[in-house]
């Protein structure tokens, strides 16, 4: 049989080659309706697994109508870790070919799966995780990758006269999933059929390309690609761009283009005196293909001010340690350095390193301590007060820190960790209060692998890619940062490795041996030790690592990972969680971020020193899941109203980036002391809505120091002016605001204050 026109490699790795350029171009646009059949609708779902599902006779008619796009534990099902399956009946008009230009083949596109996925087309295999395939595959098995499948799309290219297409009549499409953990499914949406245009193989790489910041001036530059081996794309790139507040035109311009097979070109895009994000439009037209499609994305813009080189003390007002446990302290402050420190009143038991500003020691008295902290440089001076509370609590303040699973997934190693920990000292994170680096799964023994997972005493082993965590524990605390680590309360972890199930005291002692000052700890295969998820189940593996964490000579920092299942923020604190997820995993997308942080309602009483909600880790950055990496899909506004949320709800702060591709806008995303204050309030509440208005949302957090902080949103897709009734949020007909983001104060209003906001964009606030 000929393999497509357009791919001389075999076919499985012509769809596999396609997906991957897909996943950088991410159109806009849709083709013509009757060039698209839309299969969002119509699906089914069962749980369990039995491989005659595949079959196109198989009777149906009982399964659950399902939405494919949202995960099933998002649609009320139970949630499961083993198999899976779903099934549509669909017609498939002939039209699609007869109509096509190309002629190339047909493309299915199921977005996203979770975990692994076989594809079954009238009862015969058509892909595999993203593979097409046309082997039979091994009973039960799937061919696992070594990657995170559970982000990523699945597309299949499938030649006109494959034989598994029936043209014109019924035909079923079957998918069978393997959920290893977490959630899982079929869930994104937008699922399709249709030929193969030029919009597969022509894209442009916007997405891999991040805009520079330069002061108030931004730039890129772009590819653009044509991955065919037999067609020349002729056409035009058009590139607009226009202020998202002010709709002024700030860039445009007209490219002919023509594009030979396997070609690329470079395009750039400059925007200059940005004080507000511009959104950019390119079009592509091919007259000759009756082909239009466009792709949009948002310019980033700054608005904080820079650092000052005077001295700025930015720590929190407030500190807790447990008695005689090791204790690690560093002065956060942001200015020129050399830079000495100082610190009166500290409790006997502890010293400062005057030109590190690291605080260390063990202290043996309970009690609080009103310590006065001092940074000099040759600039000035800077002094603030920490209030020190040797007790029975930690985390007084939320975590601010970076956790690896984000970025870099499985594929996480000891340089990884340590590069960031680098860019937290040299790009100043750890001037401004970022002090945790987080390993997430992946650094222990896989649950497959034949070697021996533990020694014969029992105590966990690592594998290759850290050959050393007690000597990775030592640079970090030597650096004055705090070391996080990740396991799970079954036998294996989220990714399949080695967990912590009947070996929780034994693990504790190596956490703490390691220099641990954090543990993360994922329900995940514990769904196998309490399939029925009652109360009791649901706190009895946390119950028990806290009373092993508590037995050690460490303060250890405990998340709770489970997702929100039994509305875990009424019994965190109790089990002893510092911190809990509230929900699922967060993606960088409009939809996770606002569905997740607008949601964080209930929960909000439950938040204060020493236990938070959890909505999950920053999206802002070079992100991914590993090793392939993106710049956040969330627009500028959108990461804006991210920071600005998450400080407002008292989150932990976990940044999920690669540190070392950190870019002026995201650094200065995250620096804003003032910003970062708001999380790090000690009074410790948690903001709630107060007003919703048509796309306008109104969250107010009451401060320490009896003043007030008020985020302003847009949820809506356009700009929007609204004016903000001071009585409707509990405030005084007279109020001084200062904006935080650009840390202006803005002057005295009565009864109200009105602002304009961008789509999806934010405005933070607090009384003055």
């Amino acid at each position: 049989m000929k393999q497509t026109r357009a791919c001389v490699l075999p076919l499985y790795v012509c769809g596999w080659f396609l997906f991957s350029f897909l996943a950088l171009t991410l159109a806009a646009s849709a083709p013509g309706t009757d060039l698209a059949l839309d299969i969002t609708a119509g699906w089914k779902f069962m749980a369990g697994d039995n491989p005659a599902y595949s079959r196109p006779d198989w009777d149906d008619s009982t399964w659950i109508p399902f939405k494919v796009d949202h995960t099933w534990e998002d649609q009320g099902y139970e949630s499961l870790d083993g198999y899976a399956w779903f099934r549509l009946r669909v017609v498939i008009p002939s039209r699609l070919k007869e109509k096509a230009h190309l002629k190339d083949g047909l493309r299915l596109f199921l977005g996203k799966i979770n975990n692994f996925d076989q594809t079954f087309l009238n009862g015969k295999l058509a892909g595999v995780n993203n593979v097409l395939t046309q082997e039979a595959p091994a009973d039960g098995v799937f061919i696992k990758a070594d990657r995170i499948l559970y982000n990523q799309e699945r597309t299949y290219i499938l030649p006109f006269d494959d034989a598994r297409i029936k043209w014109d009549q019924e035909n079923v499409i079957a998918v069978r999933v393997f959920d290893e953990g977490g959630l899982g499914g079929i869930y994104s949406g937008g699922l399709t059929i249709r030929p193969v245009q030029f919009q597969d193989y022509v894209g442009l790489d916007f997405q891999a390309q991040p805009f520079i910041c330069r002061d108030n001036n931004v730039d890129k530059t772009m590819h653009l690609a044509n991955r065919s081996t037999d067609h020349t794309f002729q056409g035009t790139l058009t590139i607009d761009a226009r202020g998202k507040l002010d709709d002024r035109t700030v860039f445009s311009k007209e490219h002919p283009v023509t594009l030979k097979p396997n070609e690329t070109l470079t395009f750039q895009v400059a925007l200059a005196d940005m004080n507000q994000a511009a959104q950019v439009t390119y079009r592509l037209a091919c007259p000759k293909a009756a082909e239009n499609w466009s792709f949009t994305e948002e310019s980033p813009y700054i608005l904080t001010p820079p650092v000052k080189p005077e001295p700025r003390l930015n720590s929190p007002l407030v500190y807790g340690a447990r008695p005689d446990k090791p204790f690690l302290f560093t002065i956060p402050a942001s200015g020129a350095r050399p830079m000495t420190f100082s610190a009166q009143g500290l409790p006997p038991g502890l010293s400062l390193d005057e030109k590190t500003g690291i605080i260390r020691g063990r202290v043996s008295q309970p009690g609080e301590y009103n310590v006065r902290l001092s940074a000099r440089n040759e600039l000035g001076q800077s002094e603030r007060g920490l209030r020190l509370i040797i007790g029975d609590k930690i985390a007084l303040t939320p975590p601010l820190g970076w956790n690896s699973w984000n970025c870099w997934g499985l594929s996480v190693d000891t340089d990884k960790v340590l590069t960031s920990a680098r860019v937290f000292k040299e790009k100043g994170l750890m001037d401004h209060g970022w002090s945790y680096i987080n390993i997430d799964d992946g650094w222990e023994i896989f649950g497959d692998d034949p070697r021996p997972k533990r020694d014969e005493q029992g105590n966990i082993l690592t594998n290759e890619k850290f050959p050393d965590m007690k000597g990775l524990g030592d640079r970090l605390h030597d650096l004055g940062l705090k070391f996080g680590i990740y396991s799970s309360p079954g036998p294996l972890t989220c990714g399949g490795y080695t967990a912590s199930y009947q070996h929780e005291f034994q693990d504790a002692r190596s956490f703490a041996s390691w220099g641990i000052d954090y543990l993360k700890y994922d329900w995940c295969s514990y769904n196998q030790i309490a399939p029925e998820r009652t109360p009791e189940q649901l706190r009895k593996p946390y119950i028990l690592m806290r009373q092993a964490l508590d037995s050690v000579d460490r303060d250890i920092v405990f998340s709770l990972c489970q997702y929100g299942m039994g509305k875990v923020w009424e019994w965190g604190a109790e089990v002893g969680g510092n911190l809990w997820r509230t929900t699922g995993d967060i993606e960088d997308t409009w939809k996770s971020l606002s569905e997740i942080g607008f949601n964080q309602v209930e929960n909000a009483p439950y938040a204060g020193p020493g236990h938070w909600n959890d909505p999950d880790m920053l999206v802002v950055g070079w992100v991914g899941w590993g090793p392939n990496l993106h710049p956040s899909r969330l627009t500028p506004d959108e990461q804006y109203t991210h920071i600005s949320l998450w400080c407002l709800l008292s989150a932990p702060l976990l940044i999920g980036c690669d540190l070392d591709r950190l870019d002026p806008f995201t650094l200065n995303l995250l620096c804003n002391d003032e910003v970062l204050a708001i999380d790090q309030d000690p009074l410790g509440q948690a903001a709630i809505p107060k007003i919703k208005t048509g796309t306008i949302q109104v969250w107010v957090k009451k401060l320490a120091d009896g003043q007030t902080a008020i985020g302003i949103f847009n949820l809506g897709e356009s700009r929007a002016s609204f004016k903000l009734d001071f009585s409707a949020i509990g405030l005084p007909g007279k109020v001084s605001l200062r904006n935080l983001w650009t840390q202006e104060d803005l002057g005295t209003f009565k009864t109200g204050f009105s602002t304009p906001i961008a789509s999806h964009g934010a405005v933070l606030l607090k009384t003055i």
